[in-house]
């Protein structure tokens, strides 16, 4: 017996029906239920801070400043300022081993050797770097950028082994004059040294093994030919040192890095009933 007419039975299926979802969501067994729940969207900030607006208009990231050691400038002169102030160290006499010590010790050994070797030799590393490279082995630098790089370390050495030599007036151990701290011979040694040690450094580390070798050797012979003191050859090598990591920390803004064809360029032309040709140039 049907006590509902059909319109009412119908409502009470749906209501029947919702109330199962219902029942479902609650109990946590229907499919509706095990659904991933999304987490809520982190709400959006009314206001920018505008504290550090200002700070970085560009929006790169500022560079973490390096400690004072860890500086290129730092570590490019320790090596030359141990040198060069062992070399004011045993200036004139002083030191634990002194400059009349190291010059009694190498006469003992080469007593009556006379040579004029050294005359050569401090340029022999600049033979070895072209040698080297004109067979095909890479530098770090093309030859304009090293052509520029020798020019500047050798300005820089120069100027600074006359200005030394002057101030300091140390006189030889012969005796012929009064310029003998520090050594020139020697700071050119060490200097081209310095130079095919940085440019071949990355084909073999031999090349510069040999060109130290007979940087050393320069020295030593200044000293057998009586005409430096110790503290003469070692502040030299330091001098020669310090010009080349100079000479390399300011050469920044490197000659020829682009080919002149980017740029330049010769395009057919054909204007007023003449053919030609058009220099095009494109700016950087």
């Amino acid at each position: 017996m049907q006590f509902f007419p059909p319109i009412i039975r119908k409502q009470g299926l749906r209501t029947g029906a919702a109330t199962l979802v219902f029942l479902a969501l609650i109990t946590g067994t229907g499919p509706a239920a095990q659904a991933q729940v999304l987490p809520p969207a982190a709400p959006v900030p009314a206001l920018a801070d505008t504290i550090h607006k200002y700070e970085n208009p560009s929006g790169v990231s500022s560079a973490v400043r390096k400690p004072f050691f860890q500086r290129k400038l730092v570590r490019a002169s320790i090596v030359p300022a141990i040198l060069i102030g062992y070399g004011a160290y045993t200036f004139n006499g002083g030191g634990f081993y002194t400059n009349q010590d190291a010059n009694r010790d190498i006469h003992r050994l080469f007593p009556t050797y006379r040579t004029h070797l050294d005359n050569y030799l401090q340029f022999a590393p600049y033979l070895e770097l072209g040698a080297v490279v004109l067979a095909g082995v890479a530098s770090r630098n093309d030859r304009t950028n090293l052509g520029l790089v020798v020019l500047k370390s050798e300005l820089i050495m120069l100027t600074g082994v006359y200005v030394v030599k002057t101030l300091s007036h140390e006189e030889r151990p012969d005796g012929s004059d009064n310029l003998s701290f520090p050594s020139g011979h020697t700071a050119q040694a060490f200097l081209a040294a310095s130079i095919v040690h940085t440019e071949l450094r990355d084909q073999s580390p031999w090349y510069g093994i040999g060109a130290y070798t007979i940087a050393t050797g320069v020295g030593v012979l200044r000293m057998v030919n009586t005409k430096h003191w110790q503290s003469d050859v070692v502040a030299g090598a330091g001098f020669g040192i310090l010009s080349a990591h100079l000479a390399y920390l300011t050469h920044r803004n490197r000659w020829g890095r682009k080919a002149i064809g980017r740029d330049v360029g010769l395009v057919p032309s054909y204007y007023g009933g003449a053919p030609g040709l058009c220099l095009t140039w494109r700016p950087r």
